[in-house]
């Protein structure tokens, strides 16, 4: 028997499902709207800090940085997430871009994380070359039975040194030689030479550290109270150690408590004079002694060799490349030079003292590969009237009493107690090609 339907019903089912297709189309396309409109809102965010950057000279990366294929890049976002820093990767119109080039400090992260292998890690741009030393990936130079790890190899980051020593000395643990009265000598004590000890003693290699200052090499020349960014890592013999921000006096505290549990020892105030191959490995040279060894592996960092300004009265005393303690300046006249990060920390805590008149000096019209909160700090002071700044400036000569600085096309002289050149290091690239090393120039390359 067949069964039928009141027209009216059937209308009203029909106009039932009709509304319910609706509902589900409209709360689709609300879904799109906001979807849309939050992505345009980002991009829109995301071209902005790129521009301002641009517009600030804040376009070149400190060292080891990111460089996005387009064309691999299938907008997923991995990347940004990913980024510890969290500020230097953005999404502009569903790709990924470097929006804040100078707060990349080569992590490494991004690339991990991308999965269509769309992202490299290089060195240098086309405007800026970085000299980097030629290294295999088991650190092992061209040199065979020379390695470099750490900074030296362009990986400034704290957790990368770390994890090159370790990874260095167990590449070195295939080089041991029954002959020689050492299988490394390892010179330095920052992270990546104090990571590299531990791993040897760890794996009974016969080995010495030698260090011509104190233990933390680069990090021990950082302002007093500086915060150290860090991330966790690990350390032979202690295993992990769960530190992300932290100062440098924590920090240095932090290895000398490991190096006294461990019985680590390393020969301070011990300087590395030269090395020569020999019928068998090398011959270490110090300061103190001479050192027969399978293996050498280079843990010095690249402020071992100032940039210098190369003007008349460097030489003086009052002329120093780095800052200890702010509170040594106090009621005297100071000129900070330079326009990276150590510069503008220098300038400002000095700022912060009783009694001080400080003065920053910079070659160009913009401070380059800084991090912003250092740019306010600066702001701040100089707007206080505590902080005097030089841009487009240069340092022409020295004398006891002043420092005299052409700027902007006049020459200016200022009262001066003190001068702080922070202009970075240079490779000590000499050294390296007398030891046979290569040195290579990185424009945006591997």
């Amino acid at each position: 028997m067949e069964t039928f339907f009141p027209a009216s019903i059937t209308a009203r089912f029909l106009t039932t499902e009709y509304v319910g297709y609706s509902l589900y189309i409209l709360i689709g396309a609300l879904f799109f709207v906001a979807y849309y409109i939050g992505h345009k809102r980002r991009d829109k965010r995301n071209l902005t800090e790129l521009n301002s950057a641009k517009e600030a000279g804040l376009t070149e990366p400190a060292s080891l940085h990111p460089v996005v294929d387009h064309t691999r890049c299938l907008g997923c976002g991995a990347c940004v997430e990913a980024c510890p820093e969290h500020i230097v990767l953005g999404m502009i119109n569903n790709k990924a871009h470097i929006i804040n080039a100078s707060h990349c400090i080569g992590h490494g992260a991004c690339r991990a994380s991308c999965p269509h292998d769309a992202i490299t890690l290089v060195f240098g741009t086309e405007k800026r070359g970085i000299d980097i030393p030629h290294v295999s990936p088991t650190f092992e130079t061209n040199v065979p039975g020379l390695y470099i790890a750490g900074e030296l190899g362009g990986m400034g980051l704290i957790r990368n040194a770390v994890e090159q020593g370790r990874q260095a000395i167990e590449s070195i643990r295939q080089r041991r030689s029954k002959g020689l009265e050492y299988d490394v000598v390892i010179i330095g004590a920052g992270p990546a030479g104090l990571s590299a000890s531990l791993a040897a003693k760890h794996t009974n290699l016969r080995f010495v550290t030698v260090e011509q200052e104190a233990l933390g090499g680069t990090v021990a020349h950082f302002p007093r109270g500086k915060i150290v960014m860090t991330q966790p890592f690990i350390l032979p013999i202690v295993g992990p150690v769960n530190m992300r921000e932290t100062t440098k006096e924590s920090l240095l505290e932090l290895w000398a408590d490991i190096e006294q549990k461990t019985g680590l020892k390393i020969n301070y105030q011990e300087r590395m004079e030269d090395i020569v191959p020999a019928e068998q490995g090398f011959t270490v040279k110090t300061s103190r002694a001479t050192y027969h060894t399978a293996t050498v592996l280079l843990t010095i960092g690249r402020r071992g060799t100032p940039r210098k300004l190369s003007v008349p009265g460097e030489e003086l005393t009052k002329v120093v490349y780095s800052l200890i303690d702010p509170a040594q300046y106090r009621d005297q006249h100071v000129l900070v030079v330079g326009g990276g990060d150590a510069a503008l920390e220098a300038a400002t805590s000095i700022a912060g003292e009783p009694g001080t008149t400080v003065t920053l000096s910079y070659r160009s019209d913009a401070f380059s590969r800084t991090k912003e909160k250092n740019r306010q700090r600066v702001d701040a002071l100089k707007s206080a009237g505590r902080l005097q700044v030089l841009l487009s400036s240069n340092v022409k000569s020295i004398v006891p009493k002043t420092v005299l600085i052409e700027h902007e096309g006049r020459s200016i002289e200022i009262p001066n107690d003190a001068v702080i050149v922070c202009t970075g290091g240079v490779l000590p690239t000499p050294f390296l090609k007398k030891i046979g090393i290569t040195v290579e120039t990185k424009y945006g390359t591997t």
